[in-house]
């Protein structure tokens, strides 16, 4: 008992040194890619008075206000990755708490703190985050998630402690800042029902209803809002021509299956891996039975915490991007809001299959240390952009915007020949890729 109250004691501040042994390299890290298109060249990030006159003519405010004040702090580029380190550590602890409460409403209350540690262990250390972390522009989703995970989470304990002013107030406060973060959040008043409907289960719909109706409420204005941005019409019009309804499904089940994946083995890391529009049912059959068997097999044992922690990925990854596919069908950072709760059924089956405390603390122990050493290692690749696109081109050797993109870090670091062989490399790929034949043309007149 003793050497257990310690362990929880002090496993804080170990996930803490394991922390910043994974992250610790990433301040000195340039601005890569969209970071230019975001905040460098995007005036709105460029101090309080640029934000301001940008406030009603864009998406994402809050969003925007974070980048100005980094660039009004002075702190050049490593100010911008401590923010993102903060917001890393805020989400982490509102996993540890967010666990813990699901826990001891599923019946777990003397196991919540442990199960709370080592999920929120997980999700601090997991290498596939390193994309919402250590990429700048990554901050998007980290900034959402951490509005959308305490709404969610202050709902939950104004729910437990029937504190109206926590559900009705708090909660969609958070939620309207998580949507001016990033719209993806619209999601949160469905996430709120999964909550009570797998958590409060003799609760009657109506009852529901009174309780979610200030987000729904919510959720209506803003998506008025929303539609009269002419910046989201833009991109809805072109996101809806992208492909059929059908193909986007089948697209989007094999992108789940493919960030499943990267969450359960992640054995390489990729910011532009090469997935392809799927176009047939049968392409995609084998991955919509797993996904149909998992959720089988959560209602069959009448499991609400596995039934949760699949709808809440389910809800995370698939219905948005459905009916607005993606330019990019997937990217890492899509799990960062999407995983803790398959995280905290790793942790939960790690508990039940290592029985002794002794060997499952050295198990868990190992585990995190060796996660802590892969984000460390996929953090040594965003410490150039020459770095990050020659990983990329290795995890994607197929795909022509790698190439592109490598063939222009290239070109920037006056390494003109290795530039000319990657534009060349992207056009064998895809001759049709304007963008690389454009920048190869440029490259033999400057030469001339």
């Amino acid at each position: 008992m003793l050497n257990r109250i310690m362990i929880e004691r002090y496993s804080p501040w170990l996930i803490l040194a394991l922390l910043l042994l994974a992250y610790g390299s990433t301040p000195g890290t340039p601005f890569q890619f969209d970071d230019y298109n975001v905040i460098v060249a995007a005036q709105s990030a460029h101090g309080y008075a640029a934000w301001w006159h940008d406030l009603g003519h864009g998406l994402r405010p809050l969003l925007k206000l974070s980048y100005a004040m980094n660039w009004a702090s002075g702190s050049e580029v490593w100010g911008f990755h401590l923010f993102n380190l903060l917001l890393h550590l805020a989400n982490t602890l509102l996993v540890y708490k967010l666990v813990t409460q699901v826990c001891v409403l599923s019946g777990r209350s003397s196991i919540a703190p442990s199960i709370g540690v080592l999920s929120a262990a997980l999700f601090a250390l997991h290498p596939a985050h390193t994309e919402a972390v250590t990429y700048i522009s990554g901050r998007s989703i980290s900034l959402m998630t951490m509005f959308y995970l305490a709404s969610v989470l202050s709902y939950a304990r104004g729910r437990e402690q029937q504190n109206s002013f926590l559900v009705y107030i708090v909660s969609p406060v958070l939620f309207v800042l998580a949507v001016a973060s990033k719209e993806t959040a619209l999601t949160l008043p469905f996430a709120i029902l999964l909550w009570e409907r797998c958590f409060y289960v003799g609760r009657s719909w109506r009852e529901v209803g009174r309780k979610i109706a200030v987000h729904g409420t919510l959720l209506l204005i803003m998506v008025m809002v929303l539609l009269m941005q002419e910046r989201y019409w833009q991109m809805m019009d072109f996101s809806a021509n992208l492909h059929s309804v059908m193909e986007n499904f089948y697209t989007q089940t094999h992108a789940m299956t493919y960030l499943l994946g990267q969450l359960l083995i992640p054995l390489q890391q990729n910011i532009d891996p090469d997935l392809a529009v799927v176009k047939t049912w049968q392409a995609v059959f084998p991955e919509v039975l797993l996904w149909v068997t998992l959720l089988a097999v959560a209602c069959a044992q009448r499991s609400r915490l596995m039934i949760f922690a699949l709808l809440w990925l389910l809800l995370q990854l698939f219905p948005i991007y459905v009916f607005l596919p993606r330019l990019d069908i997937a990217n890492d950072r899509q799990l960062y809001l999407a995983d803790w709760t398959v995280l905290m059924l790793i942790a939960l089956i790690i508990f039940r299959v290592f029985k002794q405390d002794k060997t499952r603390y050295v198990f868990v122990l190992v585990l995190l240390f060796f996660a802590a050493l892969a984000t460390w290692s996929r953090n040594q690749d965003y410490r150039s952009e020459i770095a990050l696109w020659e990983a990329t081109v290795r995890a994607s050797p197929y795909k022509a915007r790698p190439q592109n993109n490598l063939g222009y870090a290239y070109f920037l670091d006056g390494r003109k020949t290795d530039a000319e062989r990657a534009y060349s490399a992207a056009l064998k790929i895809d001759p049709n890729f304007w963008r690389a034949e454009n920048n190869l043309l440029q490259l033999r007149e400057n030469r001339q």
